[in-house]
């Protein structure tokens, strides 16, 4: 995020959408450039959403050994795993990114069909996997339409935890002239002509060098479904919790210019500075060995690595939310997920329980008091509630890392995150992200974290 207005990847999407309908459409193929539709704004609800979100997973050894496994085997223990058992062949990858071309060993998982409890106009993917040197993953979607018809197999994400053998991607431009993926976002491209996605499956392929014997791990993976009204305001909610969580604070202004490769520097690391905030509140952070690559002048220098290994090579960014939370995932008994609340409430739930979250929102500075600046786009970490109800976030977008605590208008700030549509600076409309976080917790949750996941939809 940086502190002035920018088109964000969503807003760019919309545009690009608009052009289409107005022009020429490419062919209905996988790789044809195509993007989602911007929704006509409807009237503001008169109460808070409700199942509007669908979040599922595959975690267990029973899930595991279900779907189609093609020379991949389930693993038991305390975190049932997806590995590779005996590859199913060998393909040439070639890393655009890198411009080099190598071959890898592959297996294959594909999931059962997951029928959507809302049937969909989007759908994020989100995996927790380890992946040591000379192995990579690739997570794929195919879903089904309310019309019958099938998507192609899209892909969510190229994925390594490091980034000497491959370059983590997304792929962009990929349609069948229905739906459309850009960046880590499954979107049905006219969702004013009723058309949704009503089911899916993902497809695990893991990678190796071949003649090693090196494997992927997956320990989780699943996708969030939703189906949000359009509206510019939402309901508010009342007050129902005084806590403050004690989460590290990082300001991501203190490494503007350092490692502009990564996204241009510190100014744009909202995400994986909130992300290292929250990881690090869990008893995690890097070693020293991991951190030798930063330059030692440079402080906070995990906020530096947390940039460089959610960095998306084809976003050329560090906001791909499936990426931050698969980063997150790499720390030890730490799982991560891409999901949407559907009110401050649900956040009272998660802090009641000690498990802060990262939120997405875009504002104009005249929108949320206190902020300072307006943005398309900037990530913050949810810490607690004043008494009054009001917000108390980690804000990254701070000149130091004693002025990262903030406290925001409870009605200005729940509106901000939550709505799907704004007025830009320019007066044009935009979208909103609809209420997205990021939720990181352990691998193994105590009773009470666990129950107030359970009540937000996460599993």
């Amino acid at each position: 995020m940086t502190s002035a207005e920018q088109p964000s990847r969503r807003t760019v999407l919309a545009a690009a959408v608009a052009a289409a309908a107005a022009g020429a459409a490419s062919p209905a193929a996988a790789a044809s450039p195509s993007a989602r539709a911007a929704r006509t704004p409807a009237a503001p609800s008169s109460k808070a959403p409700s199942g509007l979100v669908d979040n599922h997973a595959w975690t267990s050894y029973a899930d595991w050994r279900g779907g189609t496994a093609e020379g991949t085997r389930a693993v038991q223990g305390a975190r049932p795993g997806l590995e590779i058992r005996t590859p199913e062949g060998r393909t040439d990858y070639a890393d655009p990114h890198t411009g080099t071309t190598a071959t890898w060993e592959y297996a294959r998982w594909t999931s059962p069909v997951h029928r959507l409890g809302v049937p969909s106009t989007e759908v994020i993917a989100s995996w927790n996997a380890r992946t040591p040197a000379g192995t990579w993953l690739q997570i794929e979607l195919r879903g089904t339409y309310s019309d019958g018809t099938d998507t192609p197999w899209y892909v969510m994400g190229r994925w390594a935890a490091g980034d000497q053998d491959i370059r983590r991607t997304s792929v962009d431009d990929q349609s069948d002239g229905k739906s459309s993926v850009w960046t880590d976002t499954f979107a049905v491209d006219d969702t004013a002509s009723g058309l949704r996605l009503v089911a899916y499956r993902l497809r695990l392929t893991l990678y190796r060098r071949p003649g090693t014997k090196a494997t992927p791990t997956v320990w989780r993976l699943g996708a969030m479904g939703s189906d949000l009204p359009d509206r510019f305001t939402v309901p508010a909610s009342a007050p129902g919790l005084a806590r403050e969580l004690k989460v590290p604070r990082y300001s991501q202004e203190i490494h503007v210019g350092q490692y502009p490769e990564y996204d241009n520097g510190g100014e744009a690391w909202c995400s994986p500075t909130s992300s290292q905030m929250i990881i690090e509140y869990w008893g995690r952070k890097p070693t020293a060995a991991d951190l030798a690559w930063v330059k030692p002048e440079y402080a906070d220098p995990q906020v530096c690595h947390a940039a460089r290994f959610t960095f998306d090579y084809q976003y050329d960014g560090c906001g791909n939310w499936p990426f931050n939370a698969a980063y997150a995932a790499t720390y030890k008994d730490l799982q991560g997920v891409v999901t949407r609340l559907r009110s401050l409430t649900d956040l009272e739930t998660l802090i009641a329980a000690g498990v802060p979250a990262i939120t997405s929102q875009s504002f104009l500075a005249s929108e949320l008091t206190g902020a300072g600046y307006g943005t398309a786009g900037h990530l913050m970490t949810v810490v607690g509630f004043t008494a009054d109800g009001d917000v108390i976030a980690n804000d990254p977008n701070s000149p130091d890392n004693e002025a990262v605590r903030r406290v925001y208008k409870r009605r200005e700030w729940e509106n901000i995150w939550l709505r799907t549509k704004r007025y830009n600076a320019a007066g044009n409309v935009v979208s909103g992200t609809g209420g997205v976080c990021y939720l990181y917790f352990p691998a193994q949750p105590t009773d009470a974290q666990r129950k107030a996941l359970a009540a937000v939809g996460v599993r």
